[in-house]
């Protein structure tokens, strides 16, 4: 086999998403593919050598996974784990797995072929889907709500400035102000949940211009009472979106995370509020039924009391908030804005520690399902 041929097959299983571990002999890391290498957080430089038990390292001892490889490779009878829970930095995960003997001829010992299917990244897409599909629900019966507002609202607030007109007493036109005023705020609220019908306007974008502009108006607002760390990767490439709209959710989910923590002082005995900017490359993230390959992820972390749990999985659904002045349609409006970037925002949230996540796909690298 000539080299080029060699490396038509690396590319191929490369670029598979199965997650694909090779094993010597003596139960060390020959190979690993790039799903596997975003599967366990690890680069084939840094496994290779080191004993696949570190890896398939199981989340409890009732199954002995080093004598079950030692059989495979004496015997070449494969077999299949399934749901097994193995740990992975500290985190048990499930996965199916299938083990056979792959046999390079007679000069050579014959080596393990471990694949291996992560179910937690299934289970997660199922639920990402159905949530989705759900927001999408909530979203449109939310502007449908808002469009029967609208009309009455007009016609509150003109009936009102005719009667303003004709009364004779002054004093009465305080309590017509009141009702234009009150009025306004409610068209204003109904246009917020009606959203922008405008579609963005892609071009080529380093996310680190709309995260040091959310910076700046972030540093200004708090008057430098709340430490603010960049942590970025500037090595990550430009993504096709619409600036000016990346700021919007970038800003709304800034000013979240600084109205919580200001808003809970009593929180921060030991520490200092802090927000945290964070830029990375996140592999194999799956987005309204689309595997990408690769994404830019923005982190906007913060050490706040975080998301109320009772609210955690409805927080992107329209008028949730979990604070009693919030409108609960920002952080809808962010997740429809990514959506049409044909991204997402993902939260996860203890007390001490939230993190949204946002994701953005290389057009060239996505691939269907």
């Amino acid at each position: 086999m000539d080299q080029h041929h060699t490396i038509d097959y690396r590319l191929l299983v490369d670029n598979l998403t199965t997650a694909i571990l090779l094993v010597d002999s003596k139960l060390n890391i020959f190979y690993l593919n790039s799903a596997c290498e975003a599967l366990f957080d690890v680069s084939l430089l840094r496994a290779s050598g080191q004993p696949v038990l570190n890896l398939l390292h199981a989340h409890d001892d009732t199954f002995n996974t080093h004598e079950a490889l030692l059989n495979t490779l004496k015997s070449g009878q494969h077999y299949t784990r399934r749901e097994a829970v193995i740990n992975v930095n500290f985190k048990p995960i499930h996965v199916d797995y299938t083990v056979s003997q792959l046999n390079t001829g007679k000069s050579y010992h014959p080596l393990l072929l471990i694949e291996l299917n992560p179910i937690d990244r299934m289970l997660k897409i199922s639920k990402e889907e159905n949530l989705v599909q759900q927001h999408q629900v909530a979203r449109q019966l939310v502007r449908g709500v808002a469009h029967e507002i609208k009309n009455p609202l007009a016609g509150i607030r003109g009936a009102t400035q005719l009667l303003a007109r004709s009364l004779s007493d002054e004093s009465y036109r305080e309590f017509t102000d009141i009702i234009i005023s009150e009025v306004d705020r409610l068209t204003n609220l109904a246009d917020t949940m009606l959203g922008s019908r405008q579609l963005p306007s892609y071009e080529l974008v380093n996310v680190h211009e709309p995260l040091e502009r959310v910076r700046s108006l972030i540093v200004n607002q708090t008057k430098k009472k709340i430490k603010i760390t960049r942590d970025y990767d500037l090595s990550l490439p430009d993504v096709m979106a619409d600036r000016d709209q990346l700021i919007q959710v970038m800003l709304n989910i800034s000013v979240n995370a600084v109205q919580a923590m200001t808003e809970n002082k009593s929180f921060f005995v030991d520490s200092e509020p802090e927000l945290i900017l964070r830029t990375r490359i996140q592999r194999l993230v799956t987005i309204n039924g689309v595997l990408n390959r690769s994404t830019v992820r923005v982190d906007i972390e913060d050490n706040g009391p975080g998301v109320p749990e009772s609210i955690l999985e409805s927080v992107f659904y329209p008028l949730v908030t979990g604070r009693a002045k919030g409108t609960g349609l920002g952080l809808s409006i962010a997740q429809n804005i990514m959506h049409q970037h044909n991204g997402m925002i993902e939260c996860q949230s203890v007390p001490g520690k939230t993190v949204f996540s946002l994701y953005l796909p290389w057009e060239s690298d996505r691939v269907t399902k």
